[in-house]
């Protein structure tokens, strides 16, 4: 049975659970390497589009994942997730105090996180085509850049491994349309000399314009009671949780006194 949900852009439709069909995608490792499994999955579980939001497609109103701005994307594949096995989402990380060290089992429900919408400025800005303004207040130069779609989601990993040595002034490279003053050709260069205070005001303004959900989220350890944030586990059990949930039960029974 499908739901309706409705995107951080205001993108609406009629969204189902995972099917075993879907399996296949999850196990496709040509998928997996080129960034196309969110789009083969989120293609198959989207039914319907209700509203397109910002967006313009072609005929018929198929939602071309590609073009869609990667927190919708991600908010759908949440849903799809919730929808599939239910909105509670467990997982484990160890505690990060060194004199403690414990094994931290949490859950929440993926249903409630927070999430940024994509404000009236940032709508206009993006559909009219895709430009954002700011001032870097070190370099004091005007700055523009773009939001990223799908189309981007699939290119920032060999990205990120073509330049693991440089990958801040890669990404804003990637990103930044063009910097006044500054000729294309000297774009690299002139970021890579950037003020830490104006690489970090730069990735601010991203997320400031941008839409999505909030990830970071925090925890308490059982052990030493210590708290610490951290960003939702996105593993291979997200989409296939069973081992995950047989090996949690199996630890549960096994420290569990008799």
């Amino acid at each position: 049975m499908a739901d309706v949900i409705t995107c951080p852009s205001g993108l609406s439709g009629r969204v189902r659970g995972m099917k075993v069909r879907e399996e296949r995608v999850l196990a496709d490792r040509k998928l997996a390497k080129n960034g196309g499994q969110i789009d083969e999955l989120l293609g198959s579980c989207w039914e319907e589009t209700l509203d397109p939001g910002p967006y313009v497609f072609g005929e018929g109103g198929k939602v071309d994942w590609g073009k869609v701005l990667q927190g919708d994307r991600f908010f759908a594949l949440l849903m799809v997730r919730a929808m599939t096995y239910g909105p509670e989402y467990a997982f484990g990380v160890s505690c990060r105090n060194d004199a403690c060290r414990a094994r931290i089992d949490w859950e929440v429900e993926l249903t409630k996180l927070p999430v940024r919408p994509l404000s009236e400025e940032s709508r206009a800005a993006f559909v009219g085509g895709n430009r954002f303004e700011t001032t870097l207040p070190d370099a004091g130069k005007r700055v523009r850049f773009r939001l990223l779609t799908g189309e981007d989601e699939r290119k920032l990993p060999a990205l990120q491994r073509s330049a693991p040595d440089k990958l801040l002034s890669a990404v804003l490279a990637y990103r930044v349309l063009d910097i006044d003053g500054i000729d294309a050709k000297a774009k690299r260069q002139f970021l890579e000399d950037l003020t830490l205070r104006d690489a970090d005001f730069l990735v601010d303004e991203f997320d400031r314009v941008d839409c999505g959900v909030d990830t970071t989220i925090e925890i308490e350890c059982p052990e030493c009671f210590g708290t610490q944030d951290v960003d939702l586990p996105f593993d291979k059990g997200f989409f296939l949780p069973g081992r995950d949930r047989t090996a949690r039960r199996k630890a549960r029974s096994t420290s569990s006194p008799t």
